[in-house]
């Protein structure tokens, strides 16, 4: 694919009840960008993902991807370039080793096992868990596991990482190391998100859900000065925008 673009276009997706999740969607991120998809619950952040890589397949509308229309003749290749990190780690680990797991992928993609072991080495490193190759991934902290979930993910070498919720169940040191490490990676980054003063960390870009649709589309800054928007969208200002709860200051 000559460009990483994500373009969604009039992207619809009704619940087998016909119940309408997605109403009609549509926006364009360019290689490079950070982007937070953020809202209350229910808005339709993890649906959305799911049709960024085929994970669901629209109602009406499209998904492009690069040069790419999303159909089922194209499913393989986007899914190499789009890298998917679920909100539950667990639903990504299912191995008996993190090195397996990690491998996982590229195994999938006929590499030599010098090739794969090369892939699993440097996206362990990435993720600070080398030492965790041959622990049992039921075994790890929630936050060790998220790090192998995005290991796995990176093995494949997207171009497109795609997150849900990544820094959910972590301790506050555990987040701020995701958030650190996050800041490094060069990829197109669309994270789907509760936590916003890590938007503030990490995205130059914020897409609000509410009920559905798109609600704004614009600079973080910007989304999160206006109060009228985070009202109606069921959101509040990150933290580090509230001020001091005593003096107000």
């Amino acid at each position: 694919m000559s460009h990483h673009i994500v373009a969604v276009e009039d992207l619809k997706f009704n619940y087998p009840d016909h119940t309408p999740a997605l109403k009609g969607l549509s926006f364009t991120i360019y290689h490079g960008e950070s982007v937070a998809i953020v809202g209350a619950n229910g808005a339709g952040k993890s649906t959305l993902l799911l049709h960024l890589n085929g994970f669901l397949a629209p109602t009406n509308g499209q998904v492009r991807i690069g040069d790419s229309l999303l159909t089922c003749d194209t499913l393989q290749e986007v899914r190499r370039t789009v890298g998917m990190v679920f909100q539950d780690p667990d639903d990504q680990l299912f191995m008996t080793t993190v090195f397996d797991d990690v491998a996982f992928g590229p195994l999938n993609l006929d590499m030599t096992p010098e090739e794969v072991k090369k892939r699993v080495e440097d996206a362990l490193e990435t993720v600070g868990v080398t030492d965790l190759a041959e622990r049992p991934p039921h075994r790890l902290s929630t936050g060790q596991k998220r790090r192998v979930a995005i290991a796995s993910v990176l093995s494949m070498a997207p171009d497109i990482l795609v997150m849900d919720e990544p820094t959910a169940g972590l301790d506050p040191r555990a987040r701020r190391r995701l958030i650190e490490l996050l800041a490094t990676f060069k990829h197109t980054k669309i994270i789907a998100t509760h936590d916003l003063d890590m938007v503030m960390d990490l995205c130059e870009r914020t897409i609000v859900m509410h009920a559905g649709e798109i609600k704004a589309d614009g600079r973080t800054t910007d989304i999160f000065a206006d109060n009228d928007l985070l009202k109606s969208s069921r959101l509040e200002k990150p933290l580090r925008m509230q001020g001091c709860p005593a003096c107000g200051g």
